[in-house]
């Protein structure tokens, strides 16, 4: 297919990509500044495509926020609250492991469970969440805990950052979610969330994770205070890491929600950014395998378009999110399988079910087996 290129600055790019050579960062930021995006899918979706072919990717999972209290005022959450707000809650042992089979007929691969820095909880007790699921689940991958929540319970426990995953591991956590990286650049970070780590140690953390063993996923919050190139070093430093460990799975594009914020004057990003973050995603992380649009954030009309333009998963049904809910998005808070499966064959792709780390999924009426 002739696909004309408007813009000057990708015809070198073109001739890079085709070749399967690495894009630098002078490229990224050419690539994030260019206003012509269907050369850009277009180069996005030939990357694609030589990795996956038409396959795109889904799973029967299910989120669990155990809390929503944290100690962080980070300006780009509408999620946490402080431990007397009326409005706040924390489940209780028993809780967490009824809401994780409850109210729900399909039977899950994955429990992604997130929640924020409780000035109370400790390393024990979710060590015990974790066991308790493990036992009553003992077929669902665990994706528990963002880098900056280990990092936290590590500096409550008085504890290695190491010793702390590896308690965690051993108590049944099977890898990491990858949130809170939001963006590495410090400028921004020290407005957005001053009161998370920085992003050397979200970096460090994610390093030591797949030392031991635990394979992660990374995300990039986009669309407030950063600019083209804060993204693109965002990327590349994630690039980098994954020279070094293998460890991430997935690379996960979030755009920032700014409703309920104390950044809510923030406008909402566009179907064209939202869109550019996946394709961008997809030429410049030619190390990590997949790169997912997160229906919930994105809207599944916009997931749908994604995946001619580098996404090759649509993350899975869910059941319930609250996180970006709490920020204003208006998507439903779950999918049925039914209908992810409807979702990308309109789309014009193959639906995969897999588990956590991509293996398939082959699945009856009543139960599943995962091919290994």
């Amino acid at each position: 297919m002739q696909v004309v290129f408007d813009d000057p600055r990708l015809k070198p790019i073109r001739d890079q990509v085709e070749a399967g050579q690495r894009l630098s960062f002078e490229d990224g930021v050419a690539l994030y500044r260019t206003p012509d995006i269907l050369a850009l899918g277009y180069l996005a979706n030939l990357v694609r495509e030589r990795l996956h072919g038409s396959k795109t990717y889904f799973n029967v999972n299910r989120h669990i926020n155990p809390t929503d209290v944290c100690v962080a005022s980070c300006r780009l959450c509408a999620f946490g609250k402080r431990v007397r707000d009326p409005k706040a809650y924390t489940m209780s042992l028993e809780e967490v492991w009824q809401r994780a089979g409850e109210g729900w007929s399909e039977a899950v691969t994955e429990f992604h469970i997130v929640g924020g820095l409780h000035p109370e909880l400790t390393l024990d007790w979710f060590c015990e969440m974790l066991r308790g699921l493990k036992q009553r689940f003992p077929g669902v991958h665990l994706k528990a805990f963002t880098m900056v929540e280990i990092a936290y319970l590590a500096r409550r426990s008085k504890i290695s950052i190491r010793e702390t995953l590896e308690r965690m591991r051993d108590a049944g956590m099977d890898s990491l979610p990858g949130g809170g990286a939001e963006i590495f650049n410090e400028r921004v970070r020290r407005i957005i969330c001053d009161h998370k780590i920085d992003g050397n140690e979200w970096l460090e953390t994610a390093r030591i994770a797949h030392q031991l063993g635990l394979r992660s996923n990374c995300t990039m919050l986009y669309g407030h205070l950063e600019n083209e190139e804060d993204r693109t070093d965002h990327l590349v430093r994630l690039r980098a890491l994954q020279d070094e460990t293998q460890g991430f799975v997935t690379y996960i594009p979030l755009a920032f929600h700014p409703d309920n914020t104390p950044l809510q004057h923030i406008p909402r990003t566009t179907g064209f950014s939202d869109i550019k973050n996946i394709a961008v995603a997809r030429l410049m992380l030619d190390n990590i395998p997949h790169i997912k649009a997160y229906w919930v954030m994105m809207t599944p009309r916009m997931a749908q378009i994604a995946l001619k333009f580098g996404a090759d998963d649509l993350d899975g049904t869910i059941v319930e999110e609250r996180i970006y809910h709490d920020a204003g998005a208006t998507t439903s808070q779950g999918m049925r399988r039914s209908e992810l499966l409807q979702l990308i064959r309109k789309a014009g792709r193959e639906p995969v079910e897999r588990d956590t780390l991509y293996r398939p999924v082959q699945r009856t009426e009543s139960t599943f087996t995962v091919l290994v």
